[in-house]
């Protein structure tokens, strides 16, 4: 049996036949252990890291980062026993697209190459097997090693002011920024050193910026994102003088424009999009409502001993004002399946997020059964998971009902478009203090507007209207609510 082995782009699950090379975490002639994770891979639904199937020394990396693999191409090559005396010392061969070694020919002599099928578990990657086991993308069993990996991107522009109430930061919400740590270095036009982040330079390629002609505003001169981004706009002056030319107001040209690749998720998101809107005979209703008592109700709850360490916000209000009215309501939680509806008696409720990445729609599986406390837990981590980036395909399938939470973008409301196969969507907005009639009196009280689409083949006018105004009064009053209805 040959010690060289080549691991293939395993099987991503979900139909995915293809992932980008976003950030290899090691490189040639690195000591790996089993299950390491070796390669950041974006498909067109999440960023995922896949671990090693040896262990061994790294000998060869077959494609530079931003490059689109196909499942089954190899990625890498692994000596599976270096201990055993050298074979050929790697090569240091830069790949024609990078800064990547290709393998030498006495290596690729004695390959031994992993089949591609049979690696992952269909719709587990990184989540539990059947019977209890911890699954993995490959390898043999849970990670028992310490992962080696390069640091994540970095921090994002800074975004709009949130409104006066915390909905939860679920849409909008982007990754915690880390220290700028330097990435290899690449030479500029005068021949000094370059220094940037390997996302830094993944954006400036989708850009078209060069990195040479930027001089970085980071720790030591490193280029940083704003400054790619500044560069991609026009607002960056370019190391090497440029001969003004008059034009007029009708014949600008290329270099005030940027043209952005259309691919990973935002590809995806655009597509199923289009297809939903063009497909499904969307309906959009909406309800204001006076949610002061729903406030008052967060409040009383925060204060609670055991709900300190939890975050309460009013998103998970109104998740729990969704399941109880689909309860009501089973016929809004369905799929049109041509010559039938399937009804479904789970909720996997879909919470729309807006990540670095484009939007994504993970969804906590079975809601309908979760107690307000495991809700508010399960929201935490799906917003926590979508943060760093780590949102799982498997996470993303399967939603049967989705909130898209555009109040944290100072929004009243929206017409929201439709998951595919999904019947229904909320769009929750921003709860502002207004002047509203109380007890015959106008009063500041506060205020919400919901935004309900469904698709009309299956939900009517009268279904839509009493699924939308039971979740309305449940967020007026939502103590009351929970004794009446459960």
């Amino acid at each position: 049996m040959s010690r060289i082995k080549t691991f293939n782009l395993p099987d991503l699950g979900e139909g995915l036949t293809e992932g980008e090379i976003l950030t290899w975490l090691v490189k040639v002639g690195d000591t790996i252990e089993l299950n390491q994770p070796i390669v950041e891979v974006e498909t067109a639904k999440a960023a995922v890291e896949i671990p090693a199937k040896w262990a061994g020394q790294v000998q060869a990396i077959h494609h530079p980062e931003g490059t689109t693999v196909e499942v089954g191409a190899p990625i890498i090559a692994i000596d599976t026993d270096p201990g055993a005396g050298p074979l050929e010392a790697p090569s240091t061969t830069a790949a024609p697209s990078g800064d990547l070694p290709t393998p030498s020919a006495a290596s690729l002599a004695a390959v031994e190459v992993a089949p591609a099928e049979g690696m992952v578990e269909p719709g587990l990657i990184g989540g539990p097997a059947p019977g209890g086991r911890t699954a993995v993308l490959v390898g043999y069993g849970p990670r028992t090693t310490t992962a080696k990996r390069r640091p994540r991107k970095g921090g994002v522009p800074a975004q709009t002011p949130a409104p006066a109430v915390d909905h939860g930061v679920v849409a909008g919400d982007k990754p915690t920024p880390t220290p700028a740590v330097p990435a290899p270095q690449v030479h500029d036009r005068r021949g000094g050193a370059v220094l940037a982040k390997p996302p830094v330079r993944k954006l400036a390629k989708d850009l078209g910026v060069d990195l040479a002609t930027l001089t970085g505003s980071g720790p030591l001169g490193s280029i940083t994102r704003e400054d790619v981004q500044q560069a991609a706009s026009g607002a960056t002056v370019v190391a090497e003088p440029v001969t003004a030319t008059a034009t007029s107001a009708a014949s600008f040209g290329t270099d005030r424009e940027q043209r952005i690749p259309v691919k990973g998720v935002r590809k995806l998101t655009a597509e199923n999009m289009s297809r939903s809107a063009f497909t499904a005979p969307h309906v959009t209703e909406f309800l204001t409502v006076d949610v002061t008592r729903a406030m008052k109700a967060l409040e009383r709850l925060r204060g609670r001993r055991e709900w300190r360490d939890v975050r309460v916000s009013p998103l998970l209000l109104v998740a729990k004002a969704v399941l109880l009215a689909v309860q009501r309501h089973p016929m809004v939680n369905s799929t049109w399946a041509g010559d039938e509806i399937v009804v479904k008696e789970y909720v996997n409720l879909g919470i729309a997020a807006a990540t670095e990445r484009g939007l994504i729609v993970p969804n906590i599986k079975d809601a309908g059964r979760l107690s307000l406390r495991e809700l508010a837990d399960s929201l935490t981590d799906l917003v926590q998971t979508a943060k760093s980036g780590r949102t799982s395909p498997a996470d993303m399938s399967g939603g049967t009902l989705t909130i898209t939470n555009v109040g944290v973008f100072g929004v009243d409301t929206g017409t929201p478009i439709l998951p595919p196969g999904e019947s229904a969507i909320l769009a929750f907005g921003a709860v502002r203090e207004m002047p509203w009639v109380h007890k015959g009196k106008v009063k500041v009280r506060q205020v919400t507007t919901l935004g309900l689409s469904f698709d009309h083949r299956i939900i009517d006018g009268e279904l839509g209207s009493k699924f939308l105004r039971d979740i309305g009064d449940f967020l007026a009053d939502p103590e009351a609510a929970l004794l009446a209805w459960t």
